[in-house]
């Protein structure tokens, strides 16, 4: 029984962990090994030869709490003490000098607080191992959650600094700090010379409204995130844009460091540059979660894929939100689509959506369902620099004129002229976007909704005219998703290759598109699933 609590304890911890009382290393085995000679075991023992379920919930609680292990959150710095400079020794015994001081002090502290464990990243991963960093990146988040508490190290920080200080601090631009304050439960900042931030000594920073309205206007990051928050792939685009300003010292961390927050386990491949690391998680995120949100930004387009940035920083400017809609004006406009030929074209573009699958990436190409517009015309407006940024006005079928500013080579274009190349605007499809709200049911689920939905054209033709209302739900539906089809949307601008697939055309600000004319249905059909390069 002992045995076991102490297996799952481990189960969700570090692989080496620093003993805060003796300044010395030790890996799991030794770790149980110490258990085995201490005090806590030799305690818990006898109750635990009667074999009971309060005497195993006893033993697991005292397991855990021997076990527990303090985390350290802190920006790296010119020095830092790795394995090979601790390994075999105590760091209380090595001079009081440089980052020593920095890991002596954290040992202090968390010994201080009632903790036996600590970890710290710089000296409890052996950097040299690839297969030991590999497990380490993808647990880190584990480690974090698990702890029993998480300091955080302010370096910059001064005694005498005032509210405001934790904002500015170079530890709050850093990638890796976004998981190291999102993941622990319990959370506690210090400054330069380890007191408590703000002098705030309650036992949970993160119960903190000054502290947390200060992590919060600083990162952008909402309150019930910084508190309570959940790995997944929920919210995709919003956790991106809160890692857009963030920086790591390598380049692929970038991606690397966002791993946990988005629940995923992938390679680590250093040496694969930036774009590639990025484009790897951002596939993950659209094909595991089908949000293509995360298509949603600005700047210059990736080579991993042209539908995917170059940079987190082009996720800086939140997603574009489309009108919200009243249900009296979704009424209302409805009523105005009474058309007979209008509705009948309405259930058929519904029964297409309702088709189609979530996008998908395969060898770097994406394939993205969508509602496709053909270009007629792109005309570049004179007077430009040719080799930098230009605007273009554009002319689709079927939608208003717009135009979009862009870095990519892009060469006028006509329809009346014979050329091979081909353009279109396209309306990525969101499969959430057939959740609409439903009178008749308003607690029905999206899967539910999808379900009926997708009953298709041969489906509808059963209802006869004993089901009338059956049919006048799958109108209502129907003629709801043409209303919001009607309204702006975010668009995505592609350009024809020779082999038939296209590439994004990326621009320097969002592309907001819309119909014409929202009663014609027939601008909206060309419904089909691109490959995208």
């Amino acid at each position: 029984m002992i045995k076991q609590a102490i297996r799952t304890q481990l189960e969700n911890a570090p692989l080496r962990l620093l003993d805060a009382s003796t300044g010395r290393l030790y890996n799991q085995e030794a770790q149980i090994n110490a258990f085995m000679e201490s005090r806590e075991y030799q305690e818990i023992l006898p109750s635990s030869m009667t074999y009971a379920p309060l005497q195993e919930k006893s033993v697991k609680k005292a397991v855990a709490k021997y076990f527990s292990w303090v985390m350290l959150s802190h920006r790296w710095e010119r020095g830092e003490l790795l394995l090979h400079d601790i390994q075999d020794k105590s760091v209380y015994d090595l001079d009081s000098v440089g980052m020593a001081v920095k890991l002596q002090k954290f040992c202090e502290v968390a010994r201080d607080a009632g903790h036996r464990w600590v970890w710290c990243d710089t000296c409890c991963i052996d950097q040299n191992n690839n297969t030991e960093v590999q497990r380490s990146v993808n647990s880190m988040f584990v480690w974090y959650r698990h702890s029993a508490l998480t300091i955080v190290y302010l370096s910059d920080v001064l005694p005498s600094a005032q509210s405001g200080a934790l904002a500015d601090s170079a530890w709050n631009t850093r990638g890796w700090t976004v998981q190291e304050f999102l993941a622990p439960k319990i959370i506690l900042f210090y400054r330069k010379d380890w007191t408590l931030y703000l002098n705030d000594r309650s036992p949970n920073h993160k119960e903190s409204a000054v502290i947390m309205k200060e992590l919060n206007e600083s990162t952008g990051i909402n309150a019930q995130a910084l508190t309570a928050f959940h790995p997944g792939m929920a919210g995709a685009r919003e956790k991106l844009q809160w890692a857009s300003m963030r920086v790591t010292t390598v380049q692929e961390d970038v991606a690397y460091s966002l791993f946990g927050i988005f629940g995923v386990h992938l390679p680590l491949l250093y040496g694969e540059m930036k774009q590639n690391a990025l484009g790897r998680l951002l596939q993950e995120i659209v094909a595991r979660s089908g949000d293509i949100t995360a298509l949603d930004w600005v700047g210059r387009s990736s080579e991993f894929n042209s539908c995917l940035p170059a940079d987190i920083s082009s996720y800086k400017s939140p997603p574009y939100t489309p009108p919200y809609l009243s249900d009296d004006q979704i009424q209302t406009l409805i009523s105005s689509l009474k058309n007979a030929a209008v509705v009948d074209e309405a259930l058929t573009l519904y029964t297409q959506l309702t088709k189609l699958s979530i996008p998908r990436f395969a060898n770097c190409r994406l394939q993205l369902p969508c509602i496709t517009f053909p270009v007629t015309n792109i005309k570049r407006r004179s007077g430009q620099d040719r080799e930098s940024c230009f605007t273009c006005d554009i002319k689709a079928d079927g939608l208003l004129d717009l135009s979009i500013t862009t870095g990519d080579k892009l060469t006028q274009f006509s329809s009346t002229k014979h050329t091979q190349q081909k353009f279109l605007l396209i309306r990525p499809w969101n499969r959430y976007d057939l959740g609409l709200p439903d009178p008749a049911d308003e607690t029905q689920s999206m899967n539910n909704l999808s379900e009926v939905a997708s009953s298709s054209e041969e489906s509808l033709g059963r209802y006869s005219g004993d089901d009338e209302s059956v049919l006048s739900v799958f109108h209502w539906r129907a003629s709801s998703l043409v209303v919001r089809l009607g309204q702006p949307f975010w668009a995505l601008l592609l350009m024809q290759q020779r082999g038939g697939e296209y590439k994004r055309i990326a621009a320097d600000h969002s592309i907001i598109a819309q119909v014409k004319d929202m009663a014609s249905v027939q601008d909206m059909m060309d419904v089909r699933t691109l490959e995208i390069l």
